[in-house]
């Protein structure tokens, strides 16, 4: 089962933000009351102070609350740390990277809901973008490689957009003197990044697509290892969805700021770097 990190996130806030406010109007009115019915009596300090204490309850939502709020803001509107899952945008990311999305930078959005609030920038060919995708309520990151309108085709590992070849040139290979896998730098618009292909690995699905508007297509920079818009399908109908809508759009991948593999292995940074 996925948990829906924001949704809880939000009510939790919500919650205890009520709580916190029920009590300044409510819940403190009346125990203040009652401490000023039990001094009236004469009763003794034990009783004043039982009668002006909060429920454990009480006192812990007005504790988390202003934590949930900085955390719940910084999330929403600022930025967002992901773990890279799989190999699918190696070398660029690769599994256990620690990565910082900017969640501004596409223009603030209404959390959970994802509507957009104030606009920004508009995504560029190249960028590295985490999204859900159609087929999928889970977060995925790629790269954006169709825009609204375009006209895409990959046919024999050759990208094609609007009826022009993406330069691509080998980097290395990998052992030398009997290649299992070769990285590849590739130009979209005026920026360069790295691609890996591995012979013998599936390519991905051959064709051509023509992105929609308020659409994006996205391919991960390990082509033949990746699950992206060559093959996203309706999981009930088998029906081709290969782009992803606006308001999907989560934020843009900036940076790395560390990298672990596993609770067996020890953090690293020394793969910190700004995202290309």
């Amino acid at each position: 089962m996925d948990i829906d990190f924001p949704l809880i996130l939000m009510v939790l806030t919500v919650a205890t933000g009520l709580i916190a406010l029920a009590d300044k109007f409510v819940f403190l009115p009346k125990r203040l009351a009652e401490v000023d019915r039990i001094d009236g009596l004469g009763g003794d300090k034990g009783d004043l102070i039982l009668a002006a204490k909060e429920p454990i309850w009480i006192e812990q939502s007005k504790s988390f609350f202003p934590v949930l709020v900085v955390v719940f803001v910084l999330r929403s509107f600022v930025a967002e740390p992901f773990q890279i899952p799989s190999g699918s945008m190696e070398s660029t990311l690769i599994k256990g990277d620690f990565i910082l999305v900017s969640k501004f930078h596409y223009g603030l959005r209404m959390p959970v809901f994802r509507n957009v609030l104030v606009a920004n920038n508009e995504p560029q060919r190249g960028d590295v973008m985490v999204f859900f995708p159609p087929h999928d309520k889970r977060y995925f990151i790629k790269r954006v490689i169709g825009l609204p309108g375009d006209h895409v085709v990959y046919k024999g590992g050759e990208l094609i957009i609007n009826g022009e070849v993406q330069s691509i040139k080998v980097v290395s290979a990998e052992p030398a003197h009997r290649p299992v896998k070769y990285l590849l730098e590739e130009t979209l618009d005026a920026g360069t990044h790295e691609v890996q292909w591995t012979p013998g690995a599936n390519i991905g699905p051959e064709g051509e697509w023509n992105v929609p508007e308020g659409h994006y297509f996205m391919m991960g920079d390990n082509r033949g290892r990746s699950s992206d818009s060559r093959l996203w399908r309706n999981p009930a109908t088998g029906e081709e969805m290969s782009f992803v809508p606006e308001e999907n759009i989560v934020g843009k991948a900036e940076a790395v700021w560390m990298h672990w593999d596993d609770f067996a292995s020890m953090p690293s940074f020394s793969r910190n770097k700004m995202i290309q």
